[in-house]
């Protein structure tokens, strides 16, 4: 499979029908962290998403990186790590 194949599954569909919740929400500095490692081929994707707000204010960012691990719950894990650097690297310029 050649590269822009690869890159043509990462940003096609909704990231939301693609992946599935792996853990439970992460709070953090007012926002919360969904982490849903995407499935690729025999790997799991960094991938998740970041909310911020409720009710009709509720303000949504999809995060997905080119990160591939072996182990979903290393994915998991990594995932959020990299989801709070970037929280702290752009606050609500998320959004």
């Amino acid at each position: 499979m050649g590269i822009f194949s690869s890159l043509s599954k990462i940003f096609s569909g909704s990231p939301s029908s693609a992946s599935t919740p792996a853990a439970d929400p992460i709070e953090y500095n007012g926002f919360t962290i969904l982490p849903t490692p995407q499935s690729d081929q025999g790997q799991y994707r960094v991938c998740a998403q970041i909310t911020k707000g409720a009710g009709e204010d509720v303000k949504t960012h999809h995060f997905i990186r080119s990160d591939l691990v072996a182990n979903k719950d290393e994915c998991v894990e990594l995932t959020i790590r990299k989801a709070k650097l970037t929280i702290d690297q752009m606050g609500d310029q998320i959004f």
